[in-house]
């Protein structure tokens, strides 16, 4: 997910994508310790796009516009 993308939807959006996206990391954790994940990079990429969405809650917080 890029973050022009992110950008365009409210808060309440990215409030319940956040919650999705730490609800698949969670899986992808469990699937990893039970060796049972066939991509690695999943679990980097969900991270990653945690941390976007995060960026933008706070940036939406602060006022800032990009």
């Amino acid at each position: 997910m890029k973050a022009s993308d992110i950008r365009t939807k409210t808060q309440d959006e990215l409030n319940e994508e956040l919650r999705e996206l730490k609800s698949e990391l969670f899986k992808l954790r469990f699937q990893h310790a039970t060796n049972q994940l066939d991509n690695p990079m999943k679990l980097v990429n969900v991270k990653k796009s945690i941390a976007r969405v995060k960026t933008v809650l706070r940036e939406m917080e602060l006022g800032i516009k990009r």
